[in-house]
């Protein structure tokens, strides 16, 4: 008789990530014939640029197929660091860049160095489902920290203050976020940053969509001081997604600790991907880029005021990433039912709340406006007619 093996108790504190599941559903109802418009998942419609693929080919006939440093590449962490000072003015150590596979592994990678069993680490509610479950499976404490509209679904020190205990251990904080794609005003993200460290925590901040911010010069918390903690990554604005790569850049004296950790975790990320990646710095590449973002930036002032217009609210304007948070409690009592009936009748498929955190779930779906325009416009056109019946 086989016994299968007793799974760990952080395993049940890790919720199933229903927005995946939805995911599926609705290729599979694709794969049937159905016209579904994808709104769901937070993947770029762009792919790698001719550069990025050109530089992966030189790469794989060159060989560069070994193991490489588990912080990464140098040619690759000195054209980031150089990225930060051309694009904000930042003068980055590359010794500080800690390449990842992926920026979920630089967030695990961080959870691991700074979260000890039993620390409380602030999020707000709703987020980004993944990050508390970072911080779950280094058995610490995901705080969801309650927001809405009237903070921009966002953060404030004033929350932090009012929340953080004697366990708290610091902050994991995204700006711009998923889900609600809005981001902490930078003299907030000050204020939020100085009561951290008056309380000597720890500053955790997710920029992956920093890149694409749409209605004022982005600015990274790094300008903040050495000691705040910023992951990034190449899946959002540099739209390789597939390619898994990311990138840390963390105080100097912590490098140490993180390359260690790095070694033993995940060894490093790949060298396939580090040597193409190097192409997202050229030129022609950062002009395609910018292109893309401008793209995002247009479908983003045609959905939110369509939306409103239809009759689903959207409470807050979002500045950055791909996502609008509509508020859908005029139509139902529970956003989740609501998704599942506009997928099978409506055949749009978007993402309920329930992901997201515990505070007002049911009231909110996210959309994705990760597809073209002319596709939004018959999304829009399909939430209104399917509304108002």
């Amino acid at each position: 008789m086989t016994h299968a093996p007793t799974l760990s108790q952080r395993t049940d504190r890790i919720a199933p990530f229903h927005t995946m599941e939805l995911v599926k559903r609705a290729a599979a109802l694709q794969r049937a014939g159905k016209p579904v418009i994808p709104m769901s998942i937070g993947e770029p419609d762009f792919k790698a640029p001719e550069p990025v693929i050109a530089a992966l080919e030189r790469a794989v006939r060159a060989g560069h197929t070994d193991y490489t440093s588990a912080v990464g590449i140098e040619p690759l962490r000195r054209a980031i660091a150089a990225d930060y000072g051309h694009r904000h003015g930042l003068d980055i150590d590359p010794a500080r860049i800690v390449v990842t596979a992926g920026a979920s592994a630089a967030l695990s990678l961080a959870c691991c160095a700074l979260v000890d069993p039993g620390a409380e680490v602030l999020l707000t509610d709703p987020s980004y489902p993944c990050n508390r479950h970072f911080v779950t499976a280094f058995d610490g404490v995901p705080v969801g920290v309650p927001v809405g509209p009237d903070t921009r679904f966002q953060m404030t020190a004033a929350l932090l203050r009012a929340r953080w205990t004697e366990r708290t251990r610091g902050a994991l904080l995204a700006s711009p976020a998923n889900p609600t794609g809005t981001s902490i005003p930078f003299d907030e993200m000050a204020r939020i940053v100085d009561a951290i460290r008056e309380r000597r925590g720890f500053a955790l901040i997710d920029e992956i969509y920093l890149g694409l911010s749409y209605d004022a010069p982005p600015r990274s918390a790094l300008e903040l001081g050495d000691d705040v903690i910023v992951c990034n990554s190449f899946s959002k604005y540099f739209t390789m997604t597939g390619w898994r790569l990311g990138w840390l850049v963390v105080p100097p004296s912590l490098v140490g600790a993180f390359e260690k950790l790095s070694q033993n975790l995940y060894i490093c990320a790949s060298s396939l991907a580090q040597h193409a990646a190097l192409a997202c710095f050229e030129p022609e590449s950062l002009a395609i880029f910018e292109q893309r973002r401008e793209a995002f930036r247009e479908r983003r002032n045609y959905l939110v005021p369509a939306l409103r217009e239809v009759g689903l609210e959207v409470p807050v304007t979002p500045d950055g990433a791909f996502y609008v948070f509509a508020d859908c409690s005029r139509h139902t009592s529970d956003s989740s039912e609501f998704a599942e009936r506009l997928l099978d009748e409506a055949w749009v498929s978007v993402v309920p709340g329930m992901d997201f955190g515990s505070h007002q779930p049911k009231a909110y779906v996210r959309l994705a406006y990760t597809t073209g325009l002319p596709q939004l416009r018959e999304a829009v056109e399909r939430i209104g007619r399917w509304l108002r019946a």
